[in-house]
C-alpha cells in the first residue's frame, strides 16, 4: 500500500510541475526564408512559428514583414487554435530582394477582446540570390507548365528569357 500511495503522490507531483511556465515564450521560428520560384519569375518570403505555450484561443497572430521594395510592411494574420501544432505565414509575391541584405519579419501576438500585446518577436532572414536572377516574365503559363508562348521569337523559333529588371 505504502508504494502505490509513493507512486500516486510522486505521478501528482510530476503531473503539477507539467503546466505552462510563464517564462517561456509563447512561439519560436522553427524556419523561413526566401523562395524564387523560377517558373512564374516570382520570389516571395516567409517563416515558421511553433508554439512552446499555450495560445489563449483566438489570439490574432500578426506577422509583418519588411517589404524589399520599401514599401508599408506586409502584414498576414491568423488566429490561434489550441490544436494547432504550429503556424506558417509568407509574403504574396515581393520585388527589389537584394542578395545578403538582411529582411526584418516579426510576430506579435494580440489578446482576444482587449487586442493586448501579449508577445512580440522578431528575426531577420536574408536571400542567397538576387530578384534579377529571375526571369523577367513567367516561363511557363497554365496548369500543366506549358512554355510561356510570349517568350518564342516568332521568326527564329528560340526561346528567350528576358532577366528581372532587364525587360
Amino acid at each position: 500500500m505504502r508504494i502505490k500511495a509513493a507512486v500516486l503522490l510522486m505521478a501528482g507531483m510530476l503531473l503539477a510541475g507539467c503546466g505552462d511556465d510563464p517564462g517561456t515564450p509563447y512561439l519560436e521560428f522553427t524556419g523561413g526564408g526566401f523562395i524564387f520560384n523560377y517558373r512564374i519569375g516570382e520570389a516571395f518570403y516567409g517563416f515558421v512559428v511553433k508554439p512552446h505555450r499555450e495560445i489563449p484561443e483566438g489570439t490574432e497572430i500578426i506577422a509583418e514583414f519588411e517589404d524589399p521594395a520599401g514599401g508599408d510592411p506586409i502584414i498576414v494574420t491568423a488566429l490561434a487554435k489550441p490544436s494547432q501544432l504550429q503556424y506558417m505565414f509568407r509574403t504574396p509575391g515581393v520585388q527589389g530582394v537584394v542578395k545578403d541584405r538582411p529582411y526584418k519579419v516579426s510576430v506579435s501576438l494580440k489578446e482576444p477582446g482587449t487586442g493586448e500585446t501579449l508577445a512580440v518577436y522578431s528575426k531577420e532572414f536574408k536571400s542567397s540570390m538576387d530578384q534579377s536572377d529571375l526571369p523577367g516574365v513567367a516561363l511557363t503559363v497554365g496548369p500543366g507548365y506549358h512554355p510561356n508562348p510570349a517568350l518564342f521569337d516568332a521568326g527564329e523559333k528560340a526561346f528567350v528569357i528576358p532577366k528581372a529588371g532587364k525587360h
